[in-house]
């Protein structure tokens, strides 16, 4: 491989809003804000570290169906439809969602921290890209460091959240660009126009379809979209950051892909897991493997 990856298990260390209480027996018990949840974990599989009463404590426990991701919140305690939470100066609503998240991947804030420290290290206001934006905290991370960023994502319901997330964060002067698009569409389109960006941020699902119904399987889009995405980079761009959930995926073949797209450019390309530490028994949790190319 040209860039010779490095491979670490990157955790989020700078959250005072959550914490991974314990995991084991295929859940994990975590706190978000002032409520505790139960969730599926199916990669845990050692035993509870905390007591049953201590698990008891929750707000809620997730009960899946046999769908990927679908299921029910059992509300044990009272829940607030949503509620504020914070990560250093961004602030953003977490709520309840039938497909088990609560609008929040707390293991990403360590991509929020590379690129905030990417952008104000620039010295100049970067133009970003994020695909997938979901909630839009990497976009706001981005943004609040100084950069223009055009936040793409295929559900509008999402991008309404992220919205929101914005106002409350005070963020509404920053250059941001709201898309309820298709990912690989839009960027084929701003391909064909000459956009180019200095960053981008790709947070793909493993399964999922486009505001017209267009089908995303993660094995068969991604190398498409990394090929398009390729095409809307600048000449000297800052940082390519990829990460891949709930797929068996091994972080190198990830790192093989973005090398691949990032070959004709002189950086650092970093590769390997998103975990979470328990504050219980001190395990490590792996969420999810990722791609980092920088300057």
């Amino acid at each position: 491989m040209t860039n010779s990856p490095t491979f670490t298990l990157l955790e989020a260390k700078n959250w005072q809003d959550y914490e991974l209480l314990d995991s084991g027996d295929g859940l994990k018990l975590e706190r978000f804000g002032k409520y505790i949840f139960a969730r599926p974990e199916s990669q845990a599989m050692w035993s509870r570290a905390l007591s049953p009463s201590e698990w008891q404590n929750a707000h809620a426990v997730f009960q899946p169906t046999g769908e990927e991701s679908g299921g029910h919140w059992e509300l044990k305690k009272k829940v607030e439809e949503k509620w504020v939470m914070n990560y250093r100066d961004l602030k953003f609503w977490a709520m309840t969602t039938p497909g088990r998240h609560l609008g929040v991947f707390p293991e990403v804030a360590a991509h929020w921290d590379f690129m905030a420290d990417s952008i104000q290290k620039a010295g100049t206001k970067p133009n970003a890209l994020n695909l997938f934006g979901y909630t839009g905290l990497a976009t706001l991370a981005a943004a609040a460091a100084g950069a223009s960023v055009t936040h793409v994502d295929a559900s509008k319901k999402s991008v309404g959240w992220a919205r929101e997330n914005q106002e409350l964060s005070k963020l509404s002067d920053r250059p941001i660009r709201w898309i309820v698009e298709d990912a690989l569409k839009y960027v084929q389109r701003e391909a064909k126009r000459g956009v180019k960006y200095d960053g981008i941020i790709l947070d793909p699902p493993k399964f999922g379809r486009g505001p017209k119904g267009e089908v995303w399987e993660v094995y068969k889009s991604l190398p498409n979209l990394l090929e398009e995405c390729r095409k809307c980079l600048s000449d000297n761009p800052l940082f390519v950051i990829v990460t891949v959930y709930a797929v068996r995926a091994s972080a190198i073949h990830v790192a093989q892909a973005v090398d691949e797209m990032m070959k004709k450019y002189k950086g650092a390309l970093d590769s390997g897991e998103l975990v979470t530490r328990e504050t219980s028994a001190n395990r490590l949790l792996s969420q999810a493997v990722y791609a980092r190319w920088s300057r």
